[in-house]
């Protein structure tokens, strides 16, 4: 798919914008668009390149849900890679005035955690930048009307 340019595919509109994550698994993230209702999906994320192109606008963001707290980023020949933090990806979404974020791809904290202290971690982190945001599971549903 290339980069910035939009692809049309059925009524969905797609496009897919770099992101920083790996030297040998490079990944890029995904807006998608429906009408006016658009998300972006970054499931293995360390930086999305352009941030305020990507998530300008933008109804929903899912993301990278690695790890809640601990940066994963590092450097590396110049380029960041690894997994930003739950924490972090909030921060940007309430820089860019994303209404609401879900995390998916998630790491051992996540699936390890039986007693739901993780999912009320997360909930918490966006409560307190002033928007919902929750764990992925099997099955979720959310409306996404404007």
């Amino acid at each position: 798919m290339p980069l910035r340019r939009t692809v049309l595919i059925d009524h969905l509109r797609f496009k897919a914008f770099p992101v920083e994550h790996s030297l040998l698994a490079p990944a890029v993230g995904l807006r998608i668009c429906a009408g006016q209702t658009c998300l972006f999906y970054a499931p293995d994320v360390a930086e999305i390149l352009d941030r305020r192109a990507a998530l300008s606008d933008i109804n929903l963001y899912i993301g990278d849900g690695a790890t809640v707290r601990r940066s994963m980023v590092r450097r590396r020949n110049g380029a960041l890679i690894g997994h930003a933090s739950i924490a972090a990806q909030v921060g940007w979404c309430k820089d860019a005035a994303v209404p609401q974020a879900i995390f998916t791809h998630c790491g051992s904290q996540i699936v390890r955690d039986k007693s739901g202290e993780t999912e009320a971690l997360v909930r918490r982190l966006g409560r307190e930048h002033g928007f919902p945001a929750r764990i992925a599971y099997d099955g979720l549903q959310l409306s996404l009307d404007r």
